[in-house]
């Protein structure tokens, strides 16, 4: 039994070897069969992929002879261009030289003409002379006065002839000028005021506040003054509680102080708690709306005017001028409407319109500081545009509007005429009583204190100033100078809005009695 089972095993052992050969024998073939076809498959791949570049080698190739194709024709094209251009540049050329070349022959000739025409002058001049010395000669032997004599009496009447042709002439001129000027002045100005029409509100110093109720004063004074007190002190204003009814007026001559109090009083009017606690959070509550006011009103008055690019402290300034008067006119819209105005006549003269609109909106700038700063309105301006990078251009325009300064450029003369028309407007501005009836008196006297004179009178409230002199002391042509003399005076001497007509009035009577 155990023989058999060893015989088995070995039996078993050499089926399994031989299974084993073969199995690997059939793995060989196999093997070598797959890495036969990956050959094959590897070359056909390598095969393929050698006429796939070539194809692509062929048709790049032709890619870039037919691209070379079309830069080279490209290139012929410009060229031809280019050439033609040229050709066309070379004739113009040739004809303009042969133009100049035909001016300066021109120039040639004309030169030969006017070298003979002034020998023929010479020689006429030399016969001239010669006929002059023998006619002096003759004249000293009839009238029997010597050359110096003859001069000196021929010169007096020649001088005083001349006088008088010169004064008129210079008249005539004066008189030519002055209505060319004036109508081309009057068009430029009709244009842009025409352009640039503006609402005129005269503004007051004061304030008047409506009450619902009578009994609202009391509480307002509150217990022994205490509110009143409390809120002048705020405030800084005069409050006016007198006996019209319902009502109580705000006075004070600063007028951001004037409307934060005005404002204030109405909150608290209409709040019903009126102590001294709450009239202080109200005043403060107050004064940052008013500051919002002030930076929109001159944020809007630059959108207005279409000027860009301001420092915010100007605009700032700008907005400050809202509630600022001058004469019942607000600065504010008086500035916009300069702007328009003088942007508007440099436009038709062809000056620099943005220094003109600039210049024009911030003339006036200098009045939301002049409590502040040391100097007249427009030399604080001037700080203040120079301070906050403004042009010097800019500056010298809006500094020479009140005469200030002598105007140098043609931006400074109309900002200066803009800011005359819009304070001229009828109703921009109010003048006391006492400031008319002083310009009146001024033009009179000045009028009045010119040789030969009889009498002056300021007419059409002081538009007009008409002077009649004496006739046997003052001829025509003094007059005329008369008449300018005295412009000059006021010009230097008087301040007023638009013009003022001097007009000389010399009346020759002849009066005889038959008896």
């Amino acid at each position: 039994m155990l023989l058999s089972g060893t015989a088995a095993l070995g039996l078993a052992l050499g089926a399994l070897a031989v299974g084993v050969a073969a199995g690997m024998a059939v793995r060989a073939f196999t093997y070598e069969a797959k890495v036969g076809s990956a050959r094959d498959q590897s070359r056909r791949i390598l095969e393929e992929a050698r006429h796939e570049a070539e194809a692509l080698k062929r048709e790049a190739s032709l890619a870039a002879k037919e691209e070379s194709h079309r830069l080279r024709a490209e290139a012929q094209e410009e060229l031809r261009e280019r050439r033609a251009e040229l050709q066309r540049q070379e004739r113009r050329l040739a004809q303009k030289e042969e133009q100049l070349d035909r001016k300066l022959e021109q120039l040639e000739r004309r030169e030969e003409q006017y070298r003979r025409r002034e020998e023929e002058l010479e020689r006429v001049r030399a016969a001239a002379e010669e006929a002059r010395d023998r006619q002096v000669k003759e004249l000293e032997r009839i009238s029997g006065l010597t050359r110096e004599e003859a001069k000196n009496v021929i010169l007096a009447s020649v001088r005083e002839e001349a006088e008088r042709e010169a004064a008129q002439l210079a008249r005539e001129i004066e008189a030519q000028a002055r209505q060319t000027a004036e109508r081309q002045a009057k068009e430029i100005i009709a244009q842009a005021i025409q352009r640039c029409a503006a609402d005129q509100v005269a503004e007051m110093s004061v304030t008047v506040v409506h009450l619902p109720s009578d009994d609202m004063k009391g509480r307002i004074i509150g217990r022994e003054g205490r509110n009143i007190r409390a809120f002048e002190a705020l405030t800084g204003v005069d409050l006016i509680i007198d006996d019209t009814p319902d009502t109580v007026v705000i006075s004070g001559f600063e007028p951001i102080r004037r409307e934060v109090a005005r404002q204030t009083l109405e909150k608290l009017i209409a709040d019903g708690r009126i102590h001294p606690a709450r009239i202080e959070e109200m005043y403060q509550k107050t004064e940052k709306e008013i500051d919002n006011i002030v930076r929109e009103a001159g944020e809007q008055a630059c959108y207005d005017a279409r000027v860009h690019g301001l420092h915010p402290e100007l605009v700032r300034l700008l907005g400050k001028l809202k509630f600022r008067t001058s004469y019942g006119q607000n600065v504010l819209r008086h500035s916009v409407e300069v702007a328009h105005l003088a942007a508007l006549m440099a436009g038709e003269l062809e000056a620099n319109v943005e220094v003109a609109r600039r210049a024009g909106l911030l003339h006036d700038v200098g009045k939301a500081a002049d409590h502040e700063m040391e100097g007249t309105h427009v030399q604080i301006g001037m700080e203040l545009l120079r301070k906050y990078g403004e042009s010097e251009a800019v500056v010298h325009a809006m500094s020479t509007h009140h005469g200030d300064f002598e105007a140098k450029s043609v931006e400074a003369v109309l900002v200066a005429a803009a800011d005359a028309l819009s304070a001229a407007r009828p109703g921009a501005r109010r003048e006391s009583l006492e400031n008319y009836i002083k310009r009146l008196t001024q033009l009179e006297q000045i009028a009045d204190s010119f040789e030969g004179v009889a009498k002056a009178y300021a007419i059409q409230a002081g538009r007009e100033v008409r002077i009649i002199v004496h006739p046997d002391r003052v001829d025509d042509l003094e007059a005329f100078r008369v008449a300018k003399a005295v412009v000059k005076r006021i010009e230097k001497e008087v301040q007023y809005p638009g013009q003022i007509k001097v007009t000389v009035i010399r009346e020759t009577r002849a009066v005889e009695y038959a008896r």
